[in-house]
């Protein structure tokens, strides 16, 4: 056999254009050329070029995702070391937990786009060798009058209650927002939560020179082809046309290859494993053996295909869903057939390892291509780029703004009136009721909710506080604090249901890298991340970067998506939102301020979109937490709910709603109304108190305060009361009326 790959007919000359046409820049195309010491065929090209793609390589974002927190006490792998993060959650059990994005593919075709980003997420996660408990996402589209909005919600939508209820894994939390700059470019975040025993995974890696590899799970055939890549690219009319990079999904088949490679795990004859996501068979070679430190020849004919005829560089780069690759020791084959016998799934053996760390792609005897395997992926032969940045241009209308030029309120009733009505704050009810909350009980949150979804961990005292937050107009409006506030209100949802923050995945949502306004904004709100993240103590074990979220009109808000992880030592701790009794004092724990900056009421009410981010600092809010944390270890709340969308008013109208009950306020003369009662500045919780425990709570808290102008203060505004909302001393109406507009305003407007 030939050691290099020069037959004729399969191996097309490539150029400079060649690349260019598959994504690859000129100085790109010299470095391969210099890692191969010869010019690739196209086969080769087209595997740099989807493994050197952004979606990949990280080749514009690395340099600045290292400088995020990657360790800590609970962390039993670094970020980036395997599929997905492993923490130490304690009582012999770890938590596996991860979020990505499926932007494009849902942009294109919202059903399989969104499914098969479900899919592809679990299978992150049980790759590993956990069982994935549940699922959350974070959703984005543009104005919901318009009707491509309203095409692509209803495909995202569907297509994630039918892989999540088919596959058997509850949905349990998510967000979704309307903003029109996700018109044309919906964001489609998905998160999976697994548990697995200490000392029971397994890795992706593969070593042992002659140990078989195989391919396992559904047939290759020519969907998805250069998704990689197309997930590297701005959406334009001609997108799509990129249909067939759309993967399709089997929840089912996937359902199968779960139990079957949880199975073959505990036989203990696996190497390693690596799900086949992004670039297939290329990117689970190529990283499994660039960890090994060895290669692989892998024999193409024998890979199992859907469709006829399939060239190399299709089987290679194809993304069919529900697949992994195995690496087993050589002697065990036979069991390992056998489980994926007895589960009907594909079980064949396509190659074997070897000591050269080198891949080998083999074609009926013909050598297709030859590369060195750590070339291909991150931290080996992937680029690394430094880009330009600057300020972005509309920063200036933000600095321009003054909230002296906004009238106050003279009618807070109206306000509020809209405001429950609005797609961002009104209940997403008629999204969350397609979604299977309950199937394998492991949800304990959906009769009794909070701020963070808990999930029990089965036989332990255990449970996880799990949440995805993030709430772009304010990283829009300065991705500094924006990207601090991120990670803060998902630390805050955990502390309000009870939890303690442990460590954090992202999703990285962002424009094209290469306009210097938009890697301002990634670079800032990195910058501001990582500063929270070392404030509560979350490190990041891994997620991904999303660029390209941008269509002819522009850049998507940028959205850097924080799931964080909790832990509820036992359910004794837990807290919920709902207001619990009559007679119980109403607190807001933090300082209320003079502020409606890039709140729901200014940009949809007022109709102003350029504000700077609300009011935030980082002490002030780790403070808050510590307080919240402790008022619930002394037993002297009964319940909590964080100030977010919509202020203080849909903060209480959301526990009164959830308990049923009314509350009876009164404002503070010293702040605006509509700041006070819709404002959104940072670092303040509304919980509730039992009489009796009035002195001891204000006890507590008073023990807090401090001479810095960040420690923590308290105000009593009211108490829980009959059925009605009472504001200064006006009766707005009963809260099942609010409730029915609340639960009814968006769904009605879509039918």
């Amino acid at each position: 056999m030939q050691s290099t790959v020069d037959t004729a007919d399969k191996l097309m000359h490539t150029t400079v254009e060649t690349a260019e046409q598959l994504g690859l820049t000129a100085d790109e195309f010299e470095r391969i050329k210099t890692i191969l010491g010869r010019v690739p065929n196209f086969t080769e090209l087209s595997m740099y070029s989807v493994m050197w793609s952004e979606h990949c390589s990280y080749k514009n974002s690395i340099v600045w995702l290292k400088s995020l927190p990657r360790e800590g006490d609970r962390l039993l792998v670094k970020a980036g070391e395997e599929n997905a993060g492993l923490v130490d959650i304690g009582d012999g059990y770890a938590c596996v937990f991860k979020i990505e994005s499926h932007n494009h593919p849902s942009a294109i075709e919202p059903f399989q786009g969104a499914a098969t980003g479900v899919g592809g997420i679990h299978r992150d996660i049980f790759t590993m060798g956990a069982r994935p408990i549940a699922a959350l996402n974070s959703l984005r589209f543009g104005n919901l009058n318009d009707k491509k909005t309203q095409h692509l919600l209803k495909g995202v939508v569907s297509g994630i209650g039918h892989y999540g209820n088919c596959f058997g894994v509850p949905t349990v939390a998510g967000e979704t927002y309307f903003e029109d700059c996700y018109g044309t470019n919906p964001l489609v975040n998905a998160m999976s939560v697994g548990i697995v025993k200490v000392g029971e995974t397994v890795s992706a890696t593969s070593y042992g020179e002659g140990n078989p590899v195989f391919i396992v799970g559904s047939a290759t055939g020519k969907d998805g082809i250069g998704g990689a890549s197309f997930a590297s690219a701005d959406i334009t009319e001609e997108s799509a046309e990129d249909l067939p990079s759309v993967q399709v999904g089997d929840p089912f088949q996937e359902k199968k290859l779960l139990e079957a490679c949880l199975e073959v795990i505990k036989t203990q004859a696996l190497v390693g494993m690596q799900d086949m996501g992004a670039a297939g068979i290329t990117c689970s070679t190529a990283e499994m053996s660039a960890k090994g430190e060895h290669g692989m020849n892998i024999y193409l004919e024998k890979v199992p295909t859907r469709q006829e005829n399939m060239k190399a560089w299709e089987m290679l780069l194809s993304e069919s869903q529900e697949r992994m690759l195995i690496v087993v020791h050589k002697g065990r084959e036979a069991e390992v057939l056998k489980i994926f016998d007895k589960w009907d799934l594909h079980c064949v053996q396509i190659g074997e390892v070897t000591k050269e760390p080198r891949l080998k792609f083999f074609m009926n005897g013909v050598l297709e291509a030859d590369v060195p395997a750590e070339s291909l992926v991150l931290g080996g032969g992937a680029p690394q780029y430094h880009r330009a940045y600057t300020e972005p241009a509309y920063f200036e209308k933000i600095r321009a703004f003054d909230v002296q030029n906004v009238p106050d309120t003279a009618n807070p009733r109206f306000v509020a009136e809209r405001l429950v009505k609005l797609p961002n704050i009104a209940s997403k009810r008629w999204i969350y009721t397609q979604y299977d909350s309950m199937v394998g009980t492991a949800n304990a949150s959906t009769n009794a909710p909070s701020d963070a979804s808990i999930v029990l961990v089965k036989g332990t005292r255990k449970a996880l506080a799990v949440t995805t937050d993030c709430n772009s107009r304010y990283v829009f409006a300065n991705p500094h604090i924006g990207g601090q506030i991120a990670v803060a209100e998902a630390a805050r949802n955990i502390v309000c249901s009870g939890g303690e923050p442990v460590a954090i995945t992202n999703c990285l949502n962002f424009g094209n890298p290469y306009d210097p306004e938009v890697y301002y904004q990634f670079v800032h709100a990195i910058k501001g991340m990582g500063e929270a993240c070392h404030k509560f103590n979350t490190p990041v074990t891994g997620g991904n970067v999303s660029f390209y979220n941008q269509s002819p009109d522009g850049p998507v808000y940028p959205t850097p998506t924080i799931g964080m992880l909790g832990v509820l030592d036992n359910m004794e701790q837990r807290i919920t939102l709902d207001f619990k009794a009559p007679g119980h004092l109403l607190y807001i724990v933090g300082r209320s301020r003079n502020d409606i900056n890039s709140s729901e009421y200014l940009h949809k009410i007022i109709g102003i979109e350029h504000s700077p981010a609300p009011h935030f600092h980082l002490e002030e809010e780790h403070q808050l937490q510590q307080a919240i944390a402790k008022l619930n270890k002394a037993g002297l709340i009964q319940s909590a709910h964080d100030i977010s969308e919509g202020g203080l008013f849909i903060t209480l109208l959301e526990s009164a709603m959830a308990g049923n009950l009314g509350f009876d306020i009164h404002t503070n003369d010293h702040f605006r109304k509509d700041a006070y009662l819709f404002g959104e500045s940072q670092s303040r919780v509304v919980v509730t108190v039992r009489p009796e425990d009035q002195e001891k709570f204000e006890s507590l808290l008073h023990g807090l305060v401090d001479t810095t102008d960040h420690s923590v203060r308290h105000e009593k505004i009211g108490l829980v009361k009959g059925e009605h909302i009472i504001i200064d001393g006006d009766n707005w109406g009963a809260v099942n009326e609010w409730k029915q507009q609340y639960d009814t305003s968006v769904e009605n407007h879509l039918i």
